[in-house]
């Protein structure tokens, strides 16, 4: 992802999904025909080893499909100007593991979600209404995509319209200019640790901030809403020193928190997740890879999230709804 400092503020700009082919110019070719909007015909770097090519997704976010000798050698730095980055003996990893999923805010749900499905091939994972994962204050409507192995998961959030204060997405869309990634999530396979290691940095003075801590009486009923065998008397003690949201479903549980907005305007930020359990087939009883999307998206957080967010945007003079908004 490319940041850049305009007329968007700080934010993603030209956010890039890259999507490694055999043949990258069959696959633009076979998406411009189902409707995608081409950003950037096929062309080939000045050294040949790659084939690059992109299609619009939503707002200035593309689609890029990536083909060629670097890439099948699995290089590093196979794109056009791309160096290796030499490890540094004090850089700090934080266990981040990868990026689990990404988050886009549009402004009609519906019409993006048909693109996008048509130009990828991409199906319905998960949805969410107002009455799920709003407030009494505000909402949205959400859809996840994903990709034929599930492996890539794309969600989308859409504002809702007439409540009493304006949706988060819609003060998103307004400050970003348009349609864009809201959020990144980032999974580890130890989010105390990773949890510890940002605030540790945070306090002295630098890396993300995190999105103040839910309420005591969140994890006052936080192991009887889950179940007590979901989580040790430990792990939810944990889970309220760190400010850490927790969520299940039938196989897997959620950790989960977010960070404030990493620039200067309320749009993009990050999530870090750790997803526990689903690693048993359910058919054969086997052990398997974890299952994509395990534990769910935290619809039962949404709520405190959105809760979060509204007073992070009251006490930083964001989203002042007045009278002629009320009535849009």
């Amino acid at each position: 992802m490319r940041i850049f400092r305009t007329n968007k503020g700080t934010t993603g700009h030209s956010s890039c999904f890259n999507c490694i082919y055999r043949a990258s110019q069959r696959a633009h070719a076979q998406a411009v025909a189902a409707g995608a909007v081409s950003r950037t015909s096929p062309r080939s770097s000045p050294d040949g080893d790659c084939v690059v090519s992109e299609v619009l997704l939503y707002g200035d976010t593309v689609l890029r499909f990536v083909s060629g000798e670097a890439v099948e050698e699995s290089s590093s730095h196979f794109l056009p100007g791309y160096v290796a980055s030499l490890p540094r003996s004090s850089a700090r990893t934080f266990g981040i593991e990868r990026i689990d999923h990404l988050v886009g805010n549009v402004p009609k749900l519906e019409q993006t979600r048909q693109y996008l499905e048509t130009l990828s091939g991409f199906h319905e994972f998960a949805e969410f209404t107002a009455d799920d994962v709003g407030t009494v204050d505000s909402g949205l409507n959400s859809v996840v995509l994903a990709s034929n192995n599930e492996n890539v998961l794309l969600p989308l959030n859409e504002p809702t319209h007439g409540s009493k204060r304006k949706s988060q997405i819609l003060t998103y869309l307004e400050q970003h200019n348009g349609p864009g990634v809201q959020h990144i999530a980032l999974k580890t396979d130890d989010i105390f640790g990773t949890i510890r290691a940002i605030r540790e940095m945070h306090a002295q003075g630098g890396g993300l901030e995190l999105m103040d801590p839910p309420r005591p009486q969140y994890y006052a009923t936080l192991r009887d809403r889950l179940g007590h065998d979901v989580l040790s008397a430990e792990q939810a003690s944990a889970c309220e020193s760190l400010g850490i949201l927790a969520d299940a479903d039938e196989q897997g549980v959620l950790l989960q928190i977010f960070t404030k907005p990493v620039g200067d305007r309320s749009t993009l930020f990050f999530e870090i997740i750790q997803r526990v359990g689903c690693t048993i087939d359910p058919e054969t009883g086997a052990e398997t890879a974890q299952r994509p999307g395990c534990g769910g998206f935290g619809k039962g957080n949404f709520r405190e999230l959105f809760r979060a967010i509204e007073e992070y945007e009251t006490r930083a003079g964001i989203n002042i709804v007045d009278e002629v908004d009320q009535k849009k």
